[in-house]
Formats: C-alpha cells, structure tokens, sequence
C-alpha cells in the first residue's frame, strides 16, 4: 500500500535530537496557534491542529518514536538512493486492529492550555492514513481517537515513576555508598547499600514526579551498573582473583599474602601446589544484600611465577637436581 510519509519532527519545528521538553514546547506553541478554540469555524486551521498533534503522539512517546526514527532512517536512506521503485511499508504496518495507547492524557491537555481557557475538543477527528497503518487504528470514542474526556477528573493521582541509572565501583558495591542523583530539577541522596549486584533496580519511594489533584508523588527507580575490577571477577556473593606466588614457595610450601576489601589475609601455601590450584578463603567475597554479617566467598586461583633473577649458583643447583630426578627415572 502506498503511503504518503509524515516528518514529524518537520511538523513541530524540531531536530530529531529533541528532548521531551523541547517537544512539548514546541507542541504547546504552535497547538495554542492552532487550537480550534482559537479559530472557530476555519477548517485549515483544524487540520493542523489534528496534524501536530499526531506528531506529538508520536514524539512523545519513547516506544512510538523508536519505530517512527527507524521507519524514517529507512525512508530518507531509500530517497537518498533515488527512490527507485516503490518504498515497502510492508515491514512496519501494524495490524489494523490493533489498539495504541494515547499519550496525551487529558490532564497534560489541561496542563498546556488552561492558562487560555481552551477544553478538550472533539476535533481530531481521525488519525491520517500513515499513522493508522504504522500505530494501527487505536479505539474510537465520542472524544475521536486520542480518547479525550469532557471533563478533567479531580480525583487525586500518584505521579509518574521516574527511572534512571548510576554507575559506582566494586568497591562502592562492597562498602556502599551514598550518590547525590539530580532528578526533574531536584537533587537526591541515594544510599547505595552493601551488596547491591549489578544491572540491580533500587526503589526510591515518592521521589518520582508530583501527583495531580494532591495525589502522592510517583517513585524513583534507579538501575545501578557495577564497573569491572582490576584484579577481582564477581560471581554472585563470591569474588574470584589470581594469586602469583614464586616457584620455591610452590614446591617447597609457605605462606602467601593477599589484599582484599577486608584487608590482607594470608594464605597457607601446602608443598608441590600446583598452577592452576584454587584456594577457597570463606568469607571474604561480597556482603550479601540486606544479610547483616553474612559474606561471600573468595576464590584464589594460584599462578606459578618463575624467577628471573637466579643466580649461576642456584641454576647449578637446579640443574644437578635435574640430573638426579632423570637418574631415577
């Protein structure tokens, strides 16, 4: 099917770089120009009225202008390379049946032009043929299709949750930590606690945006990314790290000193251990998430280093070993 292409960023006077904010005002600007409120009886003014404010139920909405950016990449790299043939839209149209979800809320209506005393309108009218074939038809009610009510409800409403992301080090994640996080124009101090695992969401209540009508404030969800150490893997509550020791102490036994989050540690090192072998240390890995007292444990994979600063008369040593060992073979 043949359709005629929206640029909806064109529409709002936009880059396709626009944030949110830049969206809405542009929106609120040109549909308080448009609004039929403010031009009874001009059809013209209508229709553009209903034209920006489909591109705004698109741009608005993260999941709508995902596939609406792709569908334009595609487009504008199709124009670019001549335009031969048809487009195919094949790949992008949405069931005619299905349903949408409206973005502008009567609430946002009721936010952007109250200051003009303009009420919701039951001027849309119908969503253009592009629109309908990539976002599908969505529910007609008495209001058109953005599903605007008459009236604005008065009852009290929790505010939108707010979701973000923080990035802290091993350490912070073993010690926890308290970050300063700037959310809709306010800054917040979020307790990092001991334990927290990466790609972790952590819930702030009420910290979200504000309610309607004197309703509580959303929540703020924050997903926390753990940067990867330098000598130290996390597995869960474990932690896992090399550990050098010389060849005298690998054959002959001793004692080996590690640093970790809790402080050195010495590890006992029996005679003829092998590269590869791997101490189990209880207790020293990760706290573990709200288990006051309760640890991990560290693993210790030990890496047999050979000296490079032998002596000629420890070589001949070794090396009169060597004769021996083969003798006895």
């Amino acid at each position: 099917m043949g359709l005629d292409f929206k640029d909806y960023y064109n529409i709002l006077g936009v880059s396709p770089q626009a944030n949110i904010s830049e969206i809405k005002k542009a929106y609120k600007k040109l549909a308080k120009k448009y609004h039929p409120d403010a031009n009874p009886g001009n059809k013209e003014a209508e229709e553009k009225f209903k034209e920006i404010s489909e591109a705004y139920h698109v741009l608005a909405d993260p999941a709508k202008r995902q596939k609406y950016d792709q569908i334009r990449n595609n487009y504008r790299n199709w124009q670019s390379q001549g335009g031969k043939g048809a487009f195919d839209w094949s790949f992008w149209q949405q069931d005619q049946g299905s349903p949408y979800t409206s973005t502008i809320t009567p609430e946002e209506f009721e936010e952007l032009f109250s200051d003009l005393g303009f009420g919701f309108s039951n001027t849309f009218g119908d969503f253009s043929d592009f629109f309908t074939s990539i976002f599908g038809m969505g529910q007609e009610t008495k209001s058109g299709p953005f599903n605007f009510r008459t009236k604005v409800s008065n009852k009290p409403e929790k505010g939108k949750d707010i979701e973000g992301e923080i990035t802290i080090t091993l350490e912070e994640a073993y010690y926890g930590s308290r970050k300063t996080i700037n959310v809709a124009n306010r800054k917040i101090e979020a307790v990092i606690p001991r334990g927290i695992k990466d790609k972790q969401k952590l819930r702030f209540a009420q910290q979200g945006e504000e309610g309607l009508n004197g309703g509580p404030r959303g929540d703020l969800f924050i997903k926390v990314n753990i940067l990867p150490h330098r000598t130290l893997t996390r597995a869960e509550d474990d932690l896992k790290t090399d550990l050098n020791i010389d060849f005298f102490t690998a054959v002959l036994g001793g004692e080996a000193r590690l640093q970790t989050f809790a402080g050195e540690i010495k590890i006992k090192i029996p005679p003829k251990t092998q590269s590869g072998k791997i101490f189990r240390v209880r207790g020293k890995g990760m706290p573990m998430l709200n288990q006051d007292g309760k640890f991990g444990d560290l693993y210790v994979k030990i890496a047999i280093v050979i000296p490079e600063d032998l002596t000629q008369e420890e070589i001949e040593k070794l090396e009169e070993i060597r004769k021996q060992r083969s003798n006895n073979i």
